[in-house]
Formats: C-alpha cells, sequence, structure tokens
C-alpha cells in the first residue's frame, strides 16, 4: 500500500512549501483528494497544504481502509496498513516540514488519530470532522495521553453515519489522551458547517500564529 505522489494536491510549489509548516488533508469513505481540498481558500496561509488519496479503490472513489459491517460498527480492516502509507509518504516528500498537522472527515478523521496513535510526537495536532476513534489498544496510546496533543473533534447531533457506538467510544477516550477541543452542532448531519470551519479555522489559527511584522 503506498500514497500516490501524483495524486496529491498542493497549495503550494516545492520551493514556497520549504521550511513551513504541512497541513495534511484525509478525505472520507468513497471520496478523493480533491473533496477536503476545496476548504484550502478558507484555512490559514501559514502552512503549506496537502491533500492525499487514499490508497484503497472502492470503485466510486478511495478509502483508507475497507469496511466490513459486524454488528453495531463496522470492522476497520487495514488501518494499519494506511497508516504506515501516510509515514512512508511523509519520510519521502517532507522529510523537514517544520511540524506537521492532520485534518480529516470521517474515515480520515479516524485516520489522524490513528496517525496520533501511531506516533504521537510526531504530530503537532489533529482536527477530526464527524470522526471517531477506532477500537482497540495501540502501542502509542500510553505516550500520546502523556502529550495530550491538541484535536479538535467536530460532529453534528443529525450524523447518522458514524454509529453511537463509535461515537461513545471517542467520547470517552479523547479526553484521556489528547487536550480536546469538542463541538456539537445542532442539525448538522454527517458534513461541515460554515459554523463548524470558522471553529476550526479559529483552532488552526492558535496553532499557526502569524508572523511578525518587520
Amino acid at each position: 500500500m503506498r500514497i500516490d505522489d501524483e495524486a496529491v494536491l498542493w497549495s503550494a510549489s516545492p520551493s514556497d512549501r520549504a521550511g513551513r509548516p504541512l497541513l495534511v488533508l484525509l478525505h472520507g469513505y468513497n471520496s478523493h483528494e480533491g473533496d477536503l481540498f476545496g476548504l484550502a481558500p478558507y484555512l490559514p496561509l501559514e502552512p503549506a497544504i496537502a491533500s492525499l488519496r487514499a490508497p484503497v479503490d472502492t470503485g466510486y472513489g478511495h478509502a483508507w481502509f475497507p469496511l466490513v459491517v459486524q454488528g453495531e460498527e463496522p470492522a476497520m480492516e487495514g488501518a494499519d496498513a494506511a497508516v504506515t502509507a501516510i509515514l512512508e509518504w511523509l519520510d519521502r516528500v517532507a522529510p523537514d516540514a517544520a511540524s506537521v498537522g492532520l485534518l480529516g472527515f470521517s474515515q480520515g478523521a479516524a485516520m489522524a488519530i490513528e496517525l496520533l496513535r501511531r506516533s504521537p510526537g510526531r504530530f503537532a495536532f489533529a482536527v477530526s470532522l464527524a470522526g471517531f476513534v477506532l477500537p482497540g489498544e495501540r502501542e502509542g496510546d500510553e505516550r500520546m495521553s502523556q502529550l495530550a496533543p491538541p484535536v479538535f473533534w467536530g460532529r453534528g447531533t443529525d450524523d447518522e453515519v458514524v454509529p453511537a457506538a463509535s461515537v461513545a467510544r471517542t467520547q470517552a477516550w479523547l479526553p484521556t489522551h489528547a487536550d480536546l477541543d469538542a463541538r456539537i452542532y445542532e442539525g448538522l448531519g454527517h458534513s461541515v458547517s460554515e459554523r463548524e470551519l470558522a471553529d476550526v479555522t479559529a483552532f488552526l489559527r492558535a496553532r499557526y500564529p502569524a508572523p511578525p511584522l518587520e
């Protein structure tokens, strides 16, 4: 499993992103790299933005790992391989980034948390939009709880895609492993609202203070 370098959408040329922070966008299930990249004009200018295409072809789009429904929740099989693929991509393409932040939607948001769990010291923060924590324990969980990286978790009250059990697990797990900014949006389904986008932008601006004027 490998991230396709040719499919990555960048907000800056190689020369323009040298030495800058990196913000990695991770789209949802059955989607593509152009989906979240549409948010780029509304996000802070400080980081270079890279929107990745998930490596699993679903026929209608792409996914980070297949979804196999078992009982109340989807079984998350193959997430480890996708995490490894993203880490290898970062080593290959952006080894000298000033910092690396993560922003994902739905399955991509689950991947953002998985990356923190695998390598908690490598990432500055994660933004989870309509996302969830995958079940099970990870080797990096204890270290993540010690570091408590900033995590923004936004979800809608009318989201019928993420199972209730996944939401409950995320509600219990994130506060003990992250510096959590949790927001709930009344009437929002499995999507991102303007109000949520404004909150995300504020969260990111706190991570990317503007450089002083010369």
